[in-house]
């Protein structure tokens, strides 16, 4: 449920008592030591009911929530809200199996309230930075816009990296490649120095200038050298000149921790940081795995003995780790739980033996394997270097031969370069001797570019966060969540990419409010809260000196506020383009220069698309989007011009033009995979050929082939009021291409449920309805489901024994359950809009009946 009390998220949460208190906006009483202002969000309220109502007839009271500092918090403000006069116990747990429970209720203990106070503070800084920073973002930079103590510094981090892209200069160079053979064994070696001169490579250059270094004495090979070089080299004699053989040992990673599984997950399993919690929180729930947010990597003896079990069951004692293996967190102010994230219980359950399935199996294995790695032996490598001489050129092969692969069984963990080899994987070498001659079957000359710095993933960024000490792991989702949904961010291809709002907003904190984007600044605040938790550093003294004062955040806001020019802020210039992209209420826009059709120099503007980024934006796009609408020629039957425009979503083209504003003349996107630059009459022709008519279906209604947010698909649209019915197309079908023979085969396959589900049985529609009844399986059980309604079958019921007249009456009650429950909504409403007095002066609704609680020294 989270938290039942929190700080008001808005005016409508505000006591109408303390309304024109200035500080119940921010919900922090600064001038009374700091006092929140404890509300009970309108959501929690049910839940306090329903509490209170179950705590008349209890003997006990168990506050059972988590054992982490948000959860000793909860159990807090539970106990606030209740008061109970019945015996209160606080008991902690970290996996939700019986003995783990039966433990915790023979040792229950008291509230930790240093953990209490820690969380308080915490909440109460991140407030008071937050609320008092967003509103000068609005004035300045554009509306909605929000300032956070983790957020800004991590959205300064997306951008100064965006910033690195673009000031690098790429750089060319070549070297060789060769095929070699030995008793027809390939072996791949490349050409590491020429005339003895090393010869240069990506890490010889500099990135701003895209020239050598100066210290770099590498010989820099070009296309034409390269080339004569290769040719030159292909007869001659290849001589085995030496051999270096190097042991050496892997060691497992430890078991995962809050952070490290986020970072995993995102680059094995493609899950952000929000995706990959959730589906941890539903394990840990059902008892498949341990507390989920922790900064340990400890495990208890129950976990070691249950993995070296497993290791001993599955790859054998000679896979077993000499000792037990114990693991110290390197994290900097790690605390939180107590254990690593593992499988629950005395014995971990292989993952094929569990009912999960899709990602929670995914993620579930991934904890598993990790787990069970770290109590096994070191895997054991031989790592092999061999010079080929060939005229005054040396070559250079590597290999590397697992001896012994140890944890290499169970577990390698990955890389944030997708170019990276995976540590576990062979690169296997014949046997070689010095002297040896070998066959050379090719020289290739290699061209390559040096690559800017990669943009952060979710992974990498937090895996900076952690190593900074900014913030704590258990927030990392949440904020990366934040960062995208206001804008700062997208996502794609599993990159974040800054936007020019993140640009603008970092600018001018970089500018006026530099400690509050500066991670040494970030991470010393981050100790001074995990000293309050400890109890060395007093909470009220560091909040005062935090924000009050000539220095404090307050004054600091106040004075500058006045100097601060929100038009230059509201304004991004990027180097190397003629052009400034302006930040307006409705998006970026482009303001420059264009030429217009007298050859004379005009001021010219134009939308810029939302998914051009900073680092996106070239010269080429800047001129598109400035000349305005291109003709891209007539459609070959109509005579209307056909153009390409660049609007707020993207690039698209257009049929004739706007005359009627009724009647809009027909327009398509264009596909992310087409360049405007590339895109022909004919191409636009294509895309605005859609939707085409495939014919009608024989059960009535016409069957058309569309394109859409999600790619392309079919849609039969049925008549007479009914819901259409949509089906993806596969990825050998051509949206442009299909006939209606193979529409139909795809509205025959039965349409995937919710969380991808494949329905168990069509029940058929019934009579008067517009929707037909399904049976589905869910990690709930049974269920049927007709729309947006789901009703869970009887336990003792099977898929194939459901009829329709069953399912329908399930549906009915699930129906007239939720139409109860509305009327109630509605009947609330009504009486508190009687009840309520007028609106206050600045014109927000008054609202009645809110918990408020203070808290007390």
């Amino acid at each position: 449920m989270g938290h039942v009390r929190d700080l008001p998220k808005g005016a409508g949460e505000i006591p109408t008592s303390l309304k024109k208190e200035k500080w119940s906006r921010i919900g922090v009483n600064t001038s009374a030591d700091f006092e929140p202002l404890y509300v009970v969000p309108k959501d929690k309220k049910k839940v306090v009911r329903e509490l209170k109502s179950a705590l008349k007839d209890a003997k006990e009271l168990l506050l059972a929530t988590d054992e982490d500092r948000e959860g000793e918090s909860i159990s807090w403000h539970l106990l606030e809200l209740l008061k109970p006069k019945i015996p209160t116990k606080r008991m902690v747990f970290h996996e939700i199996t019986k003995q783990a429970i039966t433990k915790a209720l023979q040792k229950p203990r008291d509230l930790d309230m240093g953990l209490v106070h820690a969380q308080e503070t915490r909440r109460i800084l991140d407030r008071l930075v937050g609320y008092t920073l967003s509103p000068l973002l609005w004035k300045k930079v554009a509306w909605g816009l929000s300032a956070g103590r983790v957020q800004s510094v991590s959205v300064r981090l997306l951008v100064k990296r965006e910033r690195e892209r673009r000031a690098f200069h790429s750089a060319s160079y070549w070297d060789l490649k060769t095929i070699l053979e030995k008793e027809s064994t390939p072996i791949e070696a490349r050409l590491v120095s020429f005339k003895d001169k090393k010869i240069a490579k990506g890490s010889d250059f500099d990135e701003k200038s895209g020239k050598l270094k100066k210290t770099s004495k590498a010989n820099l090979l070009k296309e034409k050298e390269a080339k004569e070089l290769a040719n030159a080299l292909e007869k001659d004699k290849w001589t085995v000149k030496s051999i270096d053989k190097k042991p050496t040992i892997r060691k497992p990673v430890p078991p995962f921790t809050t952070s490290t599984l986020q970072q995993e997950a995102n680059r094995k399993l493609r899950l952000s940081a929000r995706e990959t919690m959730r589906c941890a929180q539903g394990l840990y729930e059902r008892g498949f795995i341990t507390y989920m947010r922790t900064d340990s990597v400890n495990l208890s003896q129950q976990a070691i003995n249950a993995a070296r079990q497993s290791v001993e069951l599955k790859y054998g004692k000679e896979y077993l780790s000499e000792s037990p293996r114990k693991f110290s967190s390197s994290t900097r102010n790690a605390q939180e739980a107590h254990e690593a994230i593992r499988p629950a219980g005395e014995s971990f359950k292989v993952p094929q033996d569990t009912s999960l399935n899709g990602r929670d199996l995914a993620l579930y294995e991934l904890i598993w394997k990790r787990t069970v790695a770290s109590q096994m032996a070191e895997a054991r490598l031989t790592m092999l270097s061999v010079d080929i001489s060939v005229s005054e050129a040396i070559f250079r092969a590597t290999g590397k031969n697992i001896d012994f692969p140890g944890f290499f069984r169970a577990y390698v963990e990955g890389s944030d370069d997708p170019e990276a080899a995976l540590e576990g994987q062979e690169i296997l070498l014949p046997d070689l001797d010095v002297g040896d001659e070998l066959d050379s079957k090719a020289v290739d000359a290699i061209g390559h570019q040096t690559k800017p710095p990669a943009r952060y993933s979710e992974a990498s960024l937090v895996k900076t966060l952690e190593k900074e000490g900014i913030g704590r792991p258990s927030t990392y989702a949440s904020i990366i969540g934040t960062i995208v949904d206001r804008g700062y961010a997208s996502l794609n291809a599993n990159s974040l990419a800054p936007t020019f709002t993140a640009f603008a907003v970092t600018s001018l904190l970089e500018e006026h409010f530099p400690d509050l984007v500066d991670t040494t600044f970030t991470a010393r605040m981050e100790s001074s809260l995990d000293e309050i938790s400890s109890g060395s550093v007093e909470w009220l003294p560091y909040l005062e000196a935090f924000y009050k004062g000539s220095k404090g955040l307050a004054a600091q806001v106040d004075k500058r506020e006045g100097d601060i020019d929100g038009k230059a802020f509201r304004k991004v210039d990027l180097a190397g383009l003629p052009c400034t992209v302006r930040i307006g209420s409705n998006g970026p826009w482009l303001e420059g220069k264009r030429i217009n059709e007298n050859g004379e120099e005009v001021d010219a503007k134009g939308n810029l698309p939302m998914d051009i980024t900073p680092g996106d934006l070239d010269i080429n796009k800047v001129k598109q989007i400035l000349d305005g609408p291109s003709d891209l020629g007539s459609h070959p039957e109509t005579g209307e011009k056909v153009y390409l425009r660049f609007g707020p979503w993207g690039p698209f083209v257009q049929l004739g033009e706007a005359t009627d504003k009724k009647e809009k003349p027909r327009r398509a996107s264009l596909p992310k995979d087409v360049k405007t630059e590339e895109i022909s009459l004919a191409d636009a022709l294509k895309l605005l050929s859609l939707p085409r008519f495939l014919g009608n279906h024989p059960d009535g209604g016409k069957v058309e082939a569309r394109t859409g947010q999600f790619g392309p698909y079919i849609v039969w649209d049925k008549g007479d009021g009914e819901k259409p019915d949509n089906r993806s197309l596969k990825k050998e079908d051509d949206v442009y291409q299909i006939d209606l023979k193979r529409a139909l085969e795809l509205l025959a396959i039965p349409k995937l449920g919710r969380g991808g589900r494949l329905a168990l049985r069509d029940l058929g529609r019934p009579k008067g309805e517009k929707e037909n009844i399904h049976v589905y399986n869910g990690p709930y059980g049974l269920y049927v489901k007709q729309g947006k309604i789901n009703a869970s079958l009887p336990k003792d019921k099977d898929a194939n024994e459901v009829t329709l007249e069953e399912a329908l009456q399930l549906l009915e009650v699930k129906k007239s359950s939720k139409k109860t429950t509305v009327s109630k909504r509605k009947k609330s409403k009504t009486v508190s809009k009687k009840k309520s007095p007028s609106k206050t002066k600045s014109g927000h609704q008054r609202v009645s009946n809110v918990n408020v609680i203070k808290t007390k020294e």
